[in-house]
């Protein structure tokens, strides 16, 4: 099985274009499931059946794994199994009737306008850390791009006079505009900040850390949680916080949804219809608590 999923891995590289984040998942699931699938004798992809499959499935609901989490191994096993049909691999797709588990949409967590605002003051500014930070901050909520893009950004992908970034997930790419707010602080953090950080070492990084190197995920994470104490923020915020309170915030002043699905860089309109539902259970909410005749 193992030689099949180098190969499944290297089809979503070569030919579905996809992002190296999707086949590190993929990955991750479809070696979950050899090492099961082994566990049980079977070391041939031939001899995987239905059964053993939903056998797997249980497997990971009695493990407690999340329903999102045991839909995304069921969409990866799927995925494999049309790859190796399509390239004749097996005679049968035995994913047919496999079925995900339900999963209940939450509402995505956001923050008040008063509370985004509070976060976005909290770096200082004098020291080019603080300046970095605010630059960060102001461009991670003026654009809702993800971390991950956040910190892959180039300064090659920044456009300060039309006020605009280029983010590019795998092969695809999206221009986002931002704001008088961002372009102030990333014109301080560029003027002020960035070269007193990369310590006058080349290179084509936009955010770099203390020592001159990338930005990492973690590093991001840790700096959010700190300014959000100091913001005085009960809620345990996490960088996709700012992601969903900027469409949050579009949305809830008027931005149709296909902008947003663009901005956001979302393929299915689904994934972006959930801040307009969240609009309109919070009108709901108002009305029901202020008309005279709601009740």
């Amino acid at each position: 099985m193992e030689n099949e999923i180098r190969d499944f891995i290297l089809y979503l590289h070569e030919e579905k274009k996809t992002s190296v984040n999707t086949e590190l998942s993929y990955k991750r699931d479809l070696q979950k499931l050899q090492s099961f699938l082994s566990g049980q004798g079977i070391e041939d992809v031939g001899r995987i059946t239905e059964t053993s499959l939903n056998s797997y499935v249980l497997y990971l609901e009695k493990n407690q794994f999340a329903p999102a989490t045991v839909s995304r191994h069921i969409a990866a096993v799927k995925a494999f199994f049309h790859f190796m049909l399509k390239k004749g691999m097996v005679s049968e797709d035995v994913t047919e009737r496999l079925k995900a588990p339900k999963i209940e949409k939450k509402a995505p967590e956001v923050l008040t306008v008063e509370e985004a605002a509070r976060l976005l003051e909290q770096p200082g500014k004098d020291a080019p850390k603080d300046i970095r930070d605010k630059a960060m901050l102001e461009l991670l909520y003026a654009t809702g791009i993800r971390v991950s893009e956040l910190i892959s950004l180039k300064l090659s992908d920044l456009n300060l006079r039309l006020g605009y970034i280029i983010c590019r997930d795998g092969m695809k790419e999206r221009a986002v505009p931002f704001g008088n707010k961002a372009k102030e602080a990333l014109t301080l953090y560029l003027k002020e900040a960035r070269e007193q950080l990369t310590k006058g070492n080349e290179g084509d990084t936009l955010f770099v850390n203390c020592s001159g190197k990338p930005m990492s995920r973690q590093g991001f994470w840790k700096l959010i949680k700190i300014y959000a104490r100091k913001a005085g923020i009960e809620a345990d915020i996490t960088p996709h916080t700012l992601r969903h309170s900027f469409a949050a915030h579009l949305v809830e002043n008027g931005a149709d949804l296909h902008s947003v699905q663009e901005m956001m860089g979302h393929s299915d309109i689904s994934s972006t219809q959930v801040y307009a539902n969240r609009n309109g259970n919070q009108l709901r909410n108002v009305y029901q608590r202020t008309h005279p005749r709601s009740r």
